[in-house]
């Protein structure tokens, strides 16, 4: 780092946009003048492949001759206003009764953005895990890859088990330490 480049404390903003495939994205924020570049490489060191549009974010800025760039991820927050589609399966959950589910080590099994859903399997359990893309959204990401490892909150459904929520997996181990 030169001693022209300035580096800031957390910078809370909004992702504008972030696609995998380009390998970058753009976080808005009331604290700076201009959009803040996310590369996937300090999107990945933070445990995600890829963010949902709208996420609330918190990061960790440089401002070099370039323009601002994000550094570190400290925290990712789902998209405002997000109703998640459980149907009758989850219909009396709240936000307490869902973060008080344990978090369970799981590794995607496939992940269509297209289909809008995919499978996950729980480390020593045989049956397959349904995650639904909106709950894919809501949790913070925009897409998974197979064999991506995760941390997974599951109810019942009446068609077996389905993510209610989608950690990252080195955020989930943050949680525990």
């Amino acid at each position: 780092m030169s001693e022209e480049d300035e580096v800031m404390q957390i910078v809370h903003g909004r992702v504008k946009w972030f696609d995998p495939s380009k390998g970058f994205g753009f976080i808005v924020s009331d604290q700076t003048d201009a959009d803040i570049l996310l590369h996937a490489n300090v999107l990945r060191n933070f445990g995600q492949g890829s963010v949902a549009d709208g996420a609330g974010i918190e990061v960790r800025v440089q401002r070099t001759q370039r323009g601002v760039q994000a550094v570190e991820v400290v925290r990712i927050d789902p998209p405002e206003g997000v109703v998640v589609p459980f149907g009758e399966d989850a219909a009396q959950m709240v936000s307490e009764d869902i973060l008080a589910l344990a978090l369970e080590p799981a590794r995607v099994k496939w992940f269509d953005k297209g289909k809008g859903f995919g499978f996950a399997n729980v480390f020593g359990k045989p049956e397959d895990v349904f995650i639904h893309a909106e709950v894919l959204r809501v949790s913070g990401f925009a897409d998974l890859a197979a064999g991506e490892a995760v941390a997974l909150r599951i109810i019942e459904g009446k068609r077996g088990r389905m993510a209610i929520q989608v950690v990252s997996w080195e955020a989930a181990a943050r949680e525990h330490t």
